[in-house]
């Protein structure tokens, strides 16, 4: 976070300095005549220029940080106020000591080919002090708000920064949540096919293998081959079907022809664990239906499971991280470029994820 907001300092200080570059330009060619540079007059009003460049910077790098990012708004208001009038009062007593005095003649200088008529008298005081203040105010204005949008966008950006540890954080914990349960429930069920059916006992235990490698180093990366992926979800579904009679419908439906396209791991493994959870029910009719869809851009998924009143979470939560949760890491995944769709009916829930590849 040093570096960037380093970086958002330079930036804002380059763009004041273009800027101020060009307001101190116009002096140069406004007061040209026939192709002849007038120092004297550019000078003065570098002059002038100068006290409204010493009141912004003053105000964008002293009282803003120091007192108005403080909350110490009187102080803030009281320390940009006599700022503004010492520099104003300076100016003035410059102006006088430039310009000549309020009521002399304009005699018109007629060396050279065409007559030229010199510089306008001093204005009254109480409009020159008008004509600053406004001025004064609107560089404070500027100045000030420059330095609001810039102080937002760095908490915006400190915010988004933390929103993304926190959910690299949700999901390295994800990564490790695949129940306890499902492993000792697993283990037992492999321990008591291996005298049933010993070729089904190896098959469960490839399966639990690849499970855990999975977890333990594929899930560790940013993205994760869909076909790996799939794997994954193949090797949990099965052994999940260890654990039940023929009468759970699971279901699983992938592309016979999977893309070579990587998307983020661990991206429908809750939504699997709550069909699991929620959804099987050893007294009544069960299922478990999951799909995955590639369309020409979005990919797509479907996770269909069955409702029991006895497995209903009271607080309205599923397992995991949690469905708002995981809305949030969906979020900061894909911004705005996803759908999640949640049908939630007395008999069945479902969810529908749509994600850009």
């Amino acid at each position: 976070m040093k570096s960037l907001s380093l970086t958002s300092r330079k930036i804002e200080t380059i763009v004041y300095g273009v800027l101020w570059l060009f307001v101190f330009a116009v002096p140069f060619f406004s007061t040209r005549e026939f192709y002849i540079v007038q120092w004297g007059r550019i000078a003065r009003e570098w002059a002038h220029l100068s006290g409204f460049l010493f009141i912004f910077l003053l105000n964008a790098y002293l009282l803003v940080p120091r007192l108005l990012f403080e909350k110490k708004y009187l102080l803030y208001c009281a320390g940009t106020l006599i700022v503004t009038m010492l520099v104003i009062g300076t100016m003035q007593v410059n102006e006088g000591g430039f310009s000549p005095r309020a009521g002399s003649p304009l005699p018109v200088m007629t060396e050279g080919p065409v007559a030229r008529i010199p510089e306008q008298p001093n204005r009254p005081p109480h409009m020159f002090l008008i004509d600053n203040l406004i001025v004064a105010i609107l560089v404070v204005g500027a100045g000030t708000a420059s330095k609001l949008v810039t102080k937002w966008l760095d908490e915006e950006k400190l915010r988004k920064d933390i929103e993304k540890e926190q959910l690299k954080t949700n999901l390295a914990l994800l990564r490790h949540q695949v129940s306890p349960h499902f492993f000792m429930n697993t283990l037992n069920n492999i321990h008591a096919l291996i005298d049933i059916n010993a070729d089904q006992a190896k098959d469960a235990i490839v399966r639990l293998s690849t499970l855990m490698r999975y977890l333990l180093y594929d899930s560790a990366r940013g993205t994760i081959a869909l076909k790996k992926e799939i794997e994954f979800i193949n090797s949990y579904v099965s052994l999940m079907r260890l654990r039940y009679s023929d009468k759970v419908d699971i279901t699983v439906i992938v592309p016979e022809q999977t893309p070579d396209i990587q998307i983020p791991p661990m991206l429908f493994i809750s939504f699997i664990e709550n069909a699991f959870k929620h959804g099987i029910s050893y007294q009544s009719k069960s299922f478990v239906h999951f799909e995955i869809k590639v369309h020409e851009k979005p990919l797509s998924c479907a996770i269909m499971n069955s409702k029991h009143a006895a497995n209903t979470p009271q607080d309205g939560e599923y397992s995991g991280i949690g469905l708002e949760n995981i809305k949030k890491s969906l979020k900061l995944l894909f911004d705005d470029n996803f759908t999640l769709n949640i049908a939630d009916t007395q008999h069945s829930f479902e969810v529908d994820l749509t994600i850009p590849l």
